[in-house]
């Protein structure tokens, strides 16, 4: 299969911006093994301006654009490092792809990004893809990564996209208030009930939540792509979730893959 994978800062790093080695490391382990068995796999990775800012010893994630561009233009470059040292021990070559809005939205340029991405699959590499934060500002930003993850599933006609968070799927109510809340293991169609019940971003150094991780899944399952919410706190559940194992929770797709 080919399969996109998207990582949140919240399994990337700990709650100082450092970066979490136990959780990198075994996600890269099994990208590499999930390679070696004959898939093709594609990482979108946030953690740049998280990264950067625990780097340069800032007390708290930055939240004006130039803070925010400087941190993210530091953390960048240890993020790729690191993906290149890790997934390099295990024979593979990684190949970096930093997007904006326009990006995405301008025909010839998306044309010039899905025809990159897939070449560098066809070359056997790994594509490590980013909102490129260096440039990006509020007016011009795909807006987080759930949402750029399913572009990039769409361009890449990927067979599925797994969002790994700090959650373990969809529950029927905010588990983090309710105890009461139960894990939804499948979903056929997102409704409008469901995206009302959604909230907003679940950490300190997170972007994105539940809401924007359901609209990554409308975009996705109506081109036909799969989706799957897991936690990724350990992100071998990747090789049960390849597998078609039962894995948080799974949004069928609506139609055939376009």
């Amino acid at each position: 299969m080919r399969i996109v994978v998207k990582v949140g800062t919240s399994t990337l790093a700990h709650p100082t911006g450092r970066l979490n080695i136990r959780h990198v490391e075994a996600l890269c382990k099994a990208l590499a093994d999930l390679q070696n068995a004959g898939h093709q796999m594609v990482l979108v990775s946030s953690g740049a301006i998280g990264m950067g800012a625990g780097k340069l010893m800032l007390p708290e994630r930055p939240q004006d654009i130039a803070t925010k561009q400087a941190a993210a233009a530091v953390g960048q470059c240890e993020l790729m490092y690191v993906y290149d040292k890790l997934l390099g021990g295990y024979n593979h070559t990684v190949g970096q792809i930093l997007l904006t809005a326009e990006d995405v939205e301008e025909p010839m340029r998306r044309h010039n990004i899905e025809t990159t991405l897939s070449r560098l699959l066809e070359l056997g590499a790994i594509p490590i893809i980013n909102e490129n934060d260096t440039v990006a500002t509020d007016e011009i930003r795909v807006g987080d990564n759930d949402t750029l993850s399913a572009i990039v599933a769409v361009s890449v006609r990927a067979d599925l996209l797994v969002l790994l968070s700090d959650i373990d799927g969809l529950f029927t109510a905010d588990p983090r208030r309710d105890p009461g809340a139960r894990l939804i293991p499948r979903v056929e169609e997102v409704t409008p009930e469901i995206l009302h019940g959604a909230a907003g971003a679940g950490t300190a150094q997170g972007t994105g939540g539940m809401r924007t991780k359901l609209s990554a899944a409308l975009t996705a399952t109506g081109h036909g792509i799969p989706m799957v919410i897991a936690n990724g706190r350990d992100p071998a559940c990747l090789y049960d979730i390849a597998e078609g194992k039962p894995v948080g929770t799974y949004f069928a797709a609506r139609c055939a893959r376009r």
